[in-house]
């Protein structure tokens, strides 16, 4: 197979798309530490926007985010599990174990060859006590009934996760501003100022899903 570079576009998108999240990532711990906590994240449907602004209806009621000039998109498009393969780099949302040795997940996203953003494990709140894993997969097992079983390396430790075989599973890509529009539902990583929260990169789902980070 040919593998061949990420598109420029790309990039900047998804480096935009970890904005936040690099304050917590940029300094890796040469030992485990307890995990950091996840990062100001917008989930939700667009009810309004304008050139400069969205504003989404979340489930903490409606909450407007600022864009920058140059604010970019990227989509995520549902795949096969057997997207994840060893040498992959992905980010997954996962419940650890009882004892916190091991994690199941509850969705996967495959960032495209040559792509690696926010490696590490600390928390997110798609769910309870949910934690974020992204690192590049080594192994990976066939599981009972189609899931799998991987084990993922991040530059302060490694994780092995169970991929159940009804988890959304998406690989991301490049998108174009037009794609959000009112009605889409849309996730965003953004940074909060004294003025309000604002973010450079929107990620939508293909045809309109939702976003399952």
């Amino acid at each position: 197979m040919i593998r061949t570079a990420a598109p420029k576009s790309l990039l900047i998108a998804l480096a935009a798309l970890a904005l936040s999240a690099t304050a917590v990532l940029a300094q890796p711990p040469a030992a485990p530490a307890a995990p950091a906590g996840p990062p100001p994240i917008i989930r939700g449907a667009v009810t309004a926007m304008t050139d400069t602004s969205l504003t989404v209806k979340t489930d903490k009621g409606p909450q407007t985010v600022s864009l920058t000039p140059t604010w970019t998109v990227s989509v995520t498009k549902a795949v096969a599990i057997d997207a994840i393969q060893p040498g992959s780099f992905i980010g997954t949302t996962e419940m650890p174990s009882k004892d916190g040795s091991t994690g199941k997940s509850l969705e996967v996203h495959v960032f495209p060859p040559g792509v690696k953003m926010g490696e590490g494990h600390y928390g997110w709140d798609l769910k309870p006590g949910s934690m974020m894993t992204n690192g590049t997969v080594g192994t990976v097992v066939a599981g009972k009934k189609g899931s799998r079983e991987l084990d993922v390396d991040y530059t302060y430790g490694k994780r092995h996760i169970t991929v159940p075989a009804n988890v959304p599973v998406v690989q991301i890509g490049p998108g174009k501003r037009e794609m959000v529009k009112v009605g889409t539902p849309v996730f965003m990583v953004v940074r909060k100022t004294a003025d309000g929260m604002i973010a450079n990169a929107v990620s939508v789902g293909e045809n309109g899903a939702k976003p399952p980070m």
